[in-house]
């Protein structure tokens, strides 16, 4: 048996010094994940305990710093704060003189493309968008989660290998996006992950007002089958009320969630009538049943009282 030692990730060549700016969730991640592929984290700015916290736990002896030294330390510096706020802090790394020449700034919004990034371009940097799909907890368990995660790669053509060589050394699985569909792409992961948040917690507390002792446990298995359901199937894996056409069943349910819970009846119509579009559209929802149920929902309570049929 071959007792040679495995070699240590820091010696490999070509290694950056890696900075982050904005340790919210997402940096010091993405920043740690970097350092098991054998980069070196040198500088971490945050400006919240919380912020602060997260830098101490992922990346420990990484000092923290204003923004402008981070970018002084580094080779590779991530960009991490909330979208809104990313447009102005390039302009003002790049009026101020921090951002240097063959400089890599990557950023991790999902809005936005490289062209964001203009403004350090102009200043001699190189610019790259580099967005996980995933959502982060702020937790050592989200560089595990890195791995076989997609990002959303955006970069100039001559830079697109190096963005998708960084994506994978995280662990990461490199998908092309247009600089043009950015926005759509991030609708898309919205759409998906933080409704399905939402829509989940609202159903845990109406199963406990319903007297469910323990609504997590219900919905898992359900959940879990709906979600690997659709996504092997998609539109076939609807199911229910709706996609049957049992319009006096959905009229019930209006009912109770008027007496119950008034703030999730505007969120199941919409959801229900997008279902019933989908549904008739691809053949599952008979178009003769149809029609009661959608007078159902665009009265909201017409039928409440329905039989249940």
């Amino acid at each position: 048996m071959s007792t040679s030692q495995q070699p240590d990730p820091r010696d490999r060549p070509a290694r950056l010094t890696v900075g982050v700016v904005g340790a919210g969730r997402v940096g010091p991640a993405l920043a740690a994940s970097l350092q098991l592929a054998g980069h070196r984290p040198v500088a971490v700015s945050g400006v919240s305990d919380a912020s602060r916290r997260r830098a101490a736990q992922l990346l420990p002896d990484v000092p923290l710093m204003p923004p402008a030294e981070v970018l002084q330390r580094a080779e590779l510096v991530l960009l991490t704060v909330p979208d809104d706020a990313l447009p102005g802090l390039v302009e003002g790394l790049a009026e101020t003189g921090a951002v240097r020449p063959g400089q890599l700034l990557v950023h991790t919004s999902g809005r936005y493309g490289a062209k964001v990034l203009d403004p350090a371009l102009r200043a001699g940097a190189l610019p790259l968008a580099l967005h996980p799909a995933m959502t982060f907890t702020g937790t050592p368990v989200d560089v595990q989660r890195l791995a076989g995660c997609s990002f959303g790669v955006t970069a100039p053509e001559e830079l697109r290998l190096a963005a998708e060589a960084l994506v994978i050394e995280m662990g990461g699985e490199p998908e092309w996006i247009a600089e043009e569909m950015r926005p759509l792409y991030h609708a898309a992961l919205a759409l998906g992950a933080n409704h399905l948040v939402t829509l989940v917690a609202q159903s845990m507390e109406l199963l406990r007002e319903a007297g469910v002792a323990a609504p997590d446990r219900m919905l898992g298995p359900l959940l879990g089958a709906a979600l690997d359901n659709a996504l092997r199937s998609g539109d076939a894996a609807l199911t229910g009320p709706v996609a049957r056409g049992d319009a006096g069943t959905v009229a019930a349910h209006v009912t109770e969630l008027r007496r119950h819970a008034p703030q999730t009846v505007a969120g199941y119509l919409a959801m229900a009538r997008a279902t019933a579009d989908r549904a008739l559209a691809h053949g599952l929802l008979k178009p003769e049943l149809a029609e009661d149920l959608l007078g159902v929902l665009a009265n909201g309570t017409n039928g409440a009282e329905g039989d249940g049929r």
